[in-house]
């Protein structure tokens, strides 16, 4: 017996709090202006929602609160009732707790329960390692709807009382480029007039022997007081990486399926920052395809990106429409992406 194709029927995305653009975050961490025109020229990132409050560092939103809100968008979009979904997937570097799991918190929330749950814990790849282990469950005959989240915060990790401009560069640009938010999907064996086909995902591991290019420490009781930085960022080794890495998952996808690069009308580039996402696009031989792409107006938010970016893409296309996506994971360097099919 064949495997049932998957199809997406919607997307819903949240975004905590009010726009904090490149001015305000100057303002509030003492930044010079010529800053501020740095991010604008060099990042290209207008504008990012974070889940604290940058006057007090109260955290406002946790990625249970997102995750929920991003999730009820999608399954009223999708007109599916919570008692039909019977698998649930997370990705996200940035869970609430160690325990319980963030992805379960969000399905007590929405009244889900007796189901498969699932949480993986990636980087920018997240996203769509949730969308792989959705897609070969549902394939497996055992489900038929399931909810795919993906959400991060890197506000957690942002101490609103820093000297920011005392930090190093390479400190710095992570207020610019990260932003918090989260996205949902539901998928469905069965089609509907709005769904679109899920005909390949491509996740794997070409970090062999490789430096990650960012790390995010986690600190316990023992490691308060440690002299080192949460987040560490090799933004020259992924400003260099990257482009290549997502043009070899477009090709390897393209061949799979047998497309040629002038059958592909969308694209979803990896969403790092402004600039390189305009970098990416040049590297990926995709003359005729549109870009679909939200980083200048929300910032680097992880694993959320992909769900923006589809929740774009999905009322624009028509019978016939292919999309290709990409993210890659410069942890510990994951190529990652997925093909769409309006059918």
């Amino acid at each position: 017996m064949d495997a049932p194709d998957t199809y997406i029927r919607s997307a819903g995305t949240a975004l905590p709090g009010p726009a904090v653009d490149n001015a305000a975050l100057a303002r509030r961490f003492g930044m010079p202006k010529a800053w501020e025109q740095w991010v604008e020229t060099f990042v290209g990132t207008r504008r990012r929602h974070f889940a604290v409050d940058l006057t007090t560092g109260d955290v406002r939103f946790s990625v249970a609160d997102i995750g929920e809100s991003a999730a009820r968008r999608a399954l009223a979009a999708a007109r599916t009732e919570t008692a039909q979904i019977d698998l649930v997937v997370m990705g996200t570097s940035s869970p609430d707790l160690l325990m319980p799991a963030t992805v379960n918190t969000i399905a007590d929330r929405l009244g889900i329960d007796g189901v498969a749950t699932y949480q993986l814990q990636s980087g920018c790849a997240g996203a769509v390692q949730a969308l792989d282990v959705a897609v070969q469950m549902l394939r497996s005959g055992r489900h038929r709807t399931a909810l795919v989240l993906g959400a991060d915060s890197c506000a957690k990790h942002l101490d609103v009382t820093m000297d920011a401009a005392g930090l190093p560069p390479a400190e710095q640009i992570n207020g610019a480029l990260f932003g918090d938010g989260a996205g949902a999907l539901v998928l469905s064996t069965e089609p509907s007039p709005q769904a679109v086909a899920v005909r390949h995902v491509h996740n794997r591991l070409v970090g062999l022997g490789r430096e990650p290019g960012q790390i995010i420490d986690w600190y316990g009781r023992a490691d308060r007081g440690r002299d080192r930085p949460p987040v560490a960022e090799d933004y020259k080794a992924i400003e260099e990486s990257v482009p290549e890495l997502a043009a070899e998952v477009v090709r390897d996808v393209l061949d799979l399926l047998d497309w040629k690069g002038s059958e592909v009308d969308y694209v979803l580039p990896p969403q790092l920052s402004g600039r390189m996402t305009d970098r990416i696009v040049s590297h990926l031989a995709l003359p005729g395809a549109h870009e679909v792409s939200c980083i200048r107006d929300t910032g680097n938010t992880g694993n959320a990106l992909p769900f923006f970016q589809l929740e774009q893409l999905l009322p624009r296309m028509v019978t016939g429409d292919r999309a290709l996506a990409v993210a890659i994971e410069s942890s510990k360097w994951i190529q990652a992406g997925f093909a769409l099919e309006k059918v």
